[in-house]
């Protein structure tokens, strides 16, 4: 019995290891997407092709187009003059943003386009009137193609059909639709963060060009300073009128002002005049002195009253000069009767003496103390007396007030009329004049700032930009049409799908075969072929290593993925590395064994399970003597039972302790029946072949998660019908750029 270490040494390719995959988690390189193009290589040098094509020819085949540009300055309106709505409000009302915009559009609109149609004679213009520039035979002959292609139904009906319009047809427009011709043409806009407008102006003729382009500034500035100056005279005019209502105004507001102080007697109502607020003030002011004296002299009789007999202590009286004389008198009086009696005694003449002059002057002083307090009441009584005047002549001036003030209502209102009506006829005429003025300055906020020049070259079409453009939109549809065919692609491609999307160990890859249904290694089939399988061979005994016979189950997703070829290859692989390997034909129900191998079916695994033929019946040799098979034989009525059954349990028993090293079994697919699934317990692996190109994603994914729920003890995948040439520059990259040639130079086995 050979084991699988004795198939490595058998072959001088056993050497060769399987690819090395770089792992699910690793990013996309670079590479990866340039395979894509390589491998849409056709289609994207189809689509940049026709594109270029298509541009070009749609380049040198348009009839030659000429752009003029002319630059206006558009300045505040308001820096000036007002318009009459804020002479009213005094604000300013304008947006320079907003006024901006609406320039924009007037010079877009048709009122000036009618304006600059007139100015240029279009009925003189060639150009507008048939007799402009013809197109080449080409042009005429793509314009047939885009009028067939968009209205194919008119080429089927009865009514003959004209071809269509060239471009000479086309531009030939009547008087009423000049100026859609131009705006057609003509484009304006804003320079940035300025106050300039750009207006170009595209024609066929250069000439034409420029002077449309000045026509259309020349007439917006002459347009604005038209309107201006309109505005300016009808505003003016009105203020002419509002001026004279204004002035009427006036005098009526005067008159009747001069008739109240007539009729009211209210003359003293003016400032300069008001006779009876000062003499109000004057009284108020007397009574004021009036009250204060009063009060006065009430209070120093007061306290003459309270004095009593003992009135000379009170300071006013004390502060009488007679009385404070007499003191002084009687003082030194008294001081000549103290010496007169120290020396003369009391019965001298010259103590009598002064005794009389001292009694005298006592008197005196007691008739100067009443006289004084006869003087202080005659002036109480006076003060109160004046108090009573002065009150009566206040409430006199306040009732004079209290009437003029009456008046005084009706009058300021009268005033205040007069005053305001005086302040907007001023202003109205002050308005009027700078009106006046302006309008005869003709200033304008608006100037021509660079003229239009007649272009020496066209601005369309510019070769070297469209062939830049064609370039870059073939390019860019290329590559867009190559990764929308790959991401729209949702198949197995390559061995590193497998290993990100399924997780399953990778034995290989087979290369497609063309013209042959099951070509074999031993046939005529390509030397590459043969080393796939060689290599899987290797892998196989590397992925299951042991020295007791190896049950390997072959299973895919779905029918025409190549599993019976690979389970055919894998047996005559294993079989010329010096193995004995026994083939068995588990797909009951559509078999392909038999057919691969040019066999009899009319035994098999169908009578061994169902109990009519023994093991030896069963067996077939091949042309190969280490390789026996056993075909499906006819299909029966159960086959899912069969493979489940206690038979075929031991059956795969008895094989493992059998003279086999590999025992080969070829399943139906995953999702078409349950067989495979039955059988992926009872086996040491089961080898997933995969079609390349031809698997989507979910379909082997939800047979390698069916798979799995049987709880398989390997699950090893193949990817198979793999086209190197087509997929040519991810395989150099991964796995050498000679892999194909590699094998194709290699000596046969």
């Amino acid at each position: 019995m050979t084991t699988p270490t004795s198939i490595s040494q058998a072959t001088p390719t056993a050497s060769i290891a399987p690819p090395k995959l770089s792992g699910g988690n690793d990013p996309s390189h670079l590479f990866d997407r340039l395979s894509i193009l390589y491998k849409y290589r056709w289609a994207v040098m189809t689509v940049f092709a026709l594109v270029v094509t298509w541009v070009m020819v749609d380049s040198y085949t348009r009839i030659p187009a000429y752009r003029a540009m002319a630059r206006v300055l558009v300045e505040d309106p308001n820096a000036d003059v007002a318009t009459p709505s804020e002479i009213a409000r005094s604000v300013p009302v304008s947006d320079p943003e907003m006024y901006m915009q609406t320039q924009l559009r007037i010079i877009k609109g048709r009122d000036l386009a009618q304006r600059v149609a007139t100015r240029l004679d279009m009925n003189r213009v060639p150009e507008f009137n048939g007799q402009g520039p013809k197109p080449t035979q080409l042009a005429v002959a793509i314009a047939w193609v885009k009028f067939t292609a968009a209205y194919p139904y008119r080429l089927i009906t009865s009514t003959p059909v004209e071809a269509p319009a060239t471009s000479a047809s086309l531009a030939a427009v009547n008087a009423s639709s000049y100026p859609d011709a131009l705006l057609a043409r003509f484009n304006v806009a804003q320079v940035r963060g300025s106050q300039l407008v750009d207006m170009t102006f595209e024609s066929a003729d250069p000439q034409f060009a420029a002077r449309s382009a000045n026509a259309f500034a020349d007439e917006y500035v002459a347009h604005n300073l038209e309107l201006k100056v309109e505005t300016l005279n009808a505003s003016a005019d009105w203020l002419t009128g509002e001026v004279q209502k204004q002035g009427d105004l006036v005098k009526e507001s005067d008159l009747k002002l001069a008739q109240y102080k007539e009729t009211q007697d209210a003359v003293s109502l003016d400032s300069n005049q008001n006779i009876v607020v000062a003499r109000l003030t004057q009284s108020n002011d007397a009574a004021t002195r009036a009250r204060m004296n009063r009060i006065q002299k009430e209070g120093l009789w007061r306290q003459i009253q309270a004095a009593g007999e003992d009135a000379e202590s009170i300071t006013s009286v004390l502060n009488n000069p007679n009385i404070q004389t007499l003191r002084s008198s009687i003082n030194q009086l008294a001081q000549d009767k103290s010496r007169a009696t120290e020396r003369y005694g009391e019965r001298h003449p010259e103590y009598q003496k002064a005794v009389t002059a001292l009694g005298n002057a006592e008197a005196q002083l007691q008739a100067e103390i009443r006289k004084a307090v006869q003087n202080a009441k005659n002036e109480f009584d006076n003060a109160v007396q004046q108090e009573r005047e002065m009150q009566g002549q206040l409430n006199e001036s306040k009732k004079q007030a209290t009437s003029l003030g009456r008046k005084g209502v009706d009058y300021a209102v009268l005033l205040r009329e007069a005053e305001s009506n005086r302040a907007i006829y001023n202003q109205l005429v002050t308005r009027e004049k700078e009106l006046r003025v302006v309008a005869n300055s003709r200033t304008n906020n608006l100037r021509v700032v660079d003229k239009a020049e007649v272009p020496g070259t066209p601005y369309s079409p510019n070769h070297r930009r469209d062939w830049l453009y064609a370039i870059a939109l073939g390019i860019a549809l290329g590559l867009g049409l190559a990764f929308g065919i790959d991401y729209l692609d949702d198949t197995v491609k390559t061995p590193d799908d497998v290993a990100r999307r399924l997780k399953l160990k990778f034995l290989g890859l087979v290369p497609i075969v063309s013209g042959e249904r099951h070509p074999l290694i031993s046939g005529p089939v390509p030397h590459d072929f043969g080393e796939a399988y060689r290599s899987i061979r290797t892998a196989l005994a590397t992925q299951l290593p042991g020295s007791g016979p190896h049950i390997v189950a072959v299973a895919s997703s779905q029918p025409l993925e190549g599993k019976t070829t690979t389970a055919v290859n894998i047996a005559m692989a294993l079989a010329v590395g010096g193995a004995r390997v026994l083939l068995i034909d588990a797909d009951m129900r559509r078999p392909s064994v038999h057919k691969a191998l040019r066999m009899a079916n009319d035994r098999g695994l169908s009578q061994l399970l169902a109990g009519q033929a023994r093991m030896r019946e069963v067996v077939q040799r091949t042309h190969d003597p280490n390789l026996l098979a056993i075909t499906a034989g006819r299909t029966p009525a159960n086959p899912s039972e069969l493979l489940a059954s206690d038979r075929m349990r031991a059956l795969v028993s008895g094989l493992e302790n059998g003279p086999f090293d590999w025992i080969i079994i070829d399943t139906p697919p995953v999702l078409a029946v349950t067989d495979a699934v039955i059988l992926a317990p009872l086996v040491g692996a089961v080898t997933f072949v995969i079609g390349a190109e031809m698997t989507r994603w979910r379909i082997a994914e939800r047979a390698v998660e069916t798979l799995l729920g049987s709880n398989p003890r390997h699950v090893l995948a193949v990817l198979n019908k793999v086209n190197f040439g087509r997929n040519k520059y991810y395989y150099s990259r991964y796995y050498g750029h000679q892999y194909k040639n590699y094998y194709a130079e290699s000596p046969a086995a």
